[in-house]
């Protein structure tokens, strides 16, 4: 019994090692965008190492159940096909005892995702974001994207290109009015270069051979200038401190004090409840996925992997979506949207544990 225990088990971790890997790096692929994308811009090489590693327990959060799911159907899937499974269970081993070390590491992995949802995971997410801005006041010329609008103190700038550390082309500039509704001033030039005073945390911009539209005037007037400078305080921007701290950065402890805060005070708490509910329902993912795939890989009894694999990714992203889905009610607060995010977790059991109950008593 100890030696097929070990053969299952040492199946089930080697093939859970190399879903897991896959699919965090899958995952990460929209991070990894965005890491080349501080990298080609200035930001340290250090900088986006930490980004990458305050992102990564979230994202483990969402891949281990997902890598469980996998695991299990090709694992199974084989065993049952080179009707392995039937043979144990002729030399009067039950399913349950066949199952029962991957029933106990599925548990521990659910321990882990519980903790990464309600302690660290949304935590160090908040601290990759802080990461970032932080990064963004130290190195700010890094902002300035080619091809992407910026806003710096109510003034909209868009550059073509960047050549060399300082120099760019192809810029024009919005200055808005307070409310930024409005633009007042467009200037326009083919090129210029960016100064950057890290003491005091402001930007100097000169512009060459520059055409402005002052659109504050009626009607707009246009001038042309052979050179405009003018600062942008970059630093104020990025200090500004929100009060409060995101839901979705808060931990477990966080959010329910702020929601028995804001149900005395007389708030609406049900963004705060639809956080909280899923991550605990999110937490559970490896359980359900477990039950449901197992019985599964057994009834469907396929070595070929490419099968598993569909069946792995439509029940993996049914369960994701139907989550996105309810999460998305919370316009809805009649239809209890907070509740709603279990149903994933309860059809997933109860189907589960259903038919594993009836191959148990074939």
């Amino acid at each position: 019994m100890k030696t097929l225990n070990i053969y299952v088990t040492r199946g089930f971790l080697g093939t859970f090692c190399m879903a897991l890997g896959i699919l965090t790096f899958g995952m990460m692929g929209a991070r990894l965008v965005k890491v080349f994308e501080l990298l080609s811009q200035g930001m340290p090489l250090g900088s986006v190492l930490l980004f990458i590693a305050y992102s990564l327990p979230i994202v483990l959060s969402y891949t281990i159940p997902w890598a469980v799911l996998v695991s299990v159907m090709l694992v199974f899937g084989r065993l049952s096909a080179d009707t392995e499974i039937t043979a144990m269970r002729a030399c009067g081993i039950s399913v349950l005892q066949i199952i029962s070390p991957i029933l106990m590491i599925t548990f521990m992995l659910t321990i882990i995702c519980f903790y990464i949802q309600t302690m660290v995971g949304q935590h160090y997410l908040g601290e990759a974001r802080t990461n970032i801005k932080n990064t963004a006041i130290s190195h700010p010329l890094s902002v300035f994207e080619p091809g992407r609008p910026m806003n710096f103190d109510n003034n909209i700038i868009y550059i073509e290109d960047r050549v060399g550390e300082n120099r760019i082309k192809g810029v024009q500039i919005f200055t808005m009015n307070r409310a930024g509704t409005r633009a007042l001033r467009d200037i326009t030039a083919p090129e210029g270069e960016i100064l950057v005073d890290k003491g005091t945390q402001k930007i100097k911009i000169i512009l060459y051979d520059c055409n402005i539209i002052d659109k504050s005037a009626d009607p707009p007037s246009r001038v042309f200038n052979k050179k405009v400078e003018f600062s942008i305080d970059y630093g104020k921007g990025f200090n500004r401190k929100n009060i409060g701290k995101r839901a979705k950065y808060m931990t477990l402890n966080e959010l329910l004090s702020r929601i028995r805060i804001d149900k005395k005070i007389g708030r609406k708490t049900l963004k705060l409840e639809i956080e909280l509910n899923q991550r605990i329902a999110m937490s559970l993912a490896p359980i359900a996925f477990l039950l449901l795939g197992l019985p599964l890989a057994i009834r469907t009894s396929r070595r070929e992997t490419s099968i598993n694999l569909f069946l792995s990714i439509i029940m993996g992203g049914g369960f994701y979506l139907a989550v996105i889905i309810f999460r998305s009610m919370d316009t809805i607060p009649a239809i209890y949207p907070q509740y709603l995010l279990w149903i994933p977790n309860f059809v997933y059991q109860i189907i589960g544990t259903v038919l594993i109950i009836r191959i148990t008593r074939r």
